[in-house]
């Protein structure tokens, strides 16, 4: 059984589409923090936004934005959907400078792991989700086209409200 914040919320009621059925947890508001990040000029800034997750399309798809407020980080949106006959989701990703990506994504009880393979540019998304429900940590690895994989930076999720 995956995490819920509380047992008397049926934080699914929104999802229509049992193959996101483990993704419900994560509906609603939450804080993000991004550390140890090697696009910021200082590499001991810790920069907080706020991400929502939220159903779309009568609860067929999840929808994760973030940079809500206009100080945030870049404003993105991930749309999250699953092939009932497959283990990994598909993730679409856009964001405000302009960015798509198409990423392969799996969510266990206690991790979620997001990836994009690109001659050009490959990344890595490896979190541990707390044992509650209520906080996410993971980081982000990059690699361009030299092969190596490197850190790019840190991120927590913590909730903030419940839908």
């Amino acid at each position: 059984m995956f995490p819920t914040v509380d047992e008397g919320v049926a934080m699914t009621a929104e999802l229509t589409n049992p193959s996101l059925a483990e993704l419900g947890f994560l509906i609603g508001e939450w804080d993000m923090a991004i550390s140890r990040a090697s696009f910021l000029a200082d590499p001991d800034q810790v920069v907080h936004g706020r991400v929502e997750f939220l159903t779309t399309e009568g609860g067929r798809f999840v929808v994760m934005r973030q940079g809500i407020e206009p100080s945030d980080p870049p404003a993105a949106s991930w749309v999250i959907g699953r092939d009932d006959s497959q283990g990994e989701y598909t993730v679409l990703y856009a964001d405000s400078r302009g960015v798509s990506r198409i990423y392969e994504m799996v969510l266990t009880q206690d991790s979620w792991k997001l990836w994009r393979n690109s001659p050009t540019f490959s990344q890595r998304f490896e979190a541990g989700i707390g044992p509650d429900g209520t906080s996410i940590e993971g980081r982000w690895e990059r690699c361009e086209s030299s092969g190596v994989s490197e850190h790019d930076f840190d991120v927590t999720y913590t909730r903030v409200l419940l839908p």
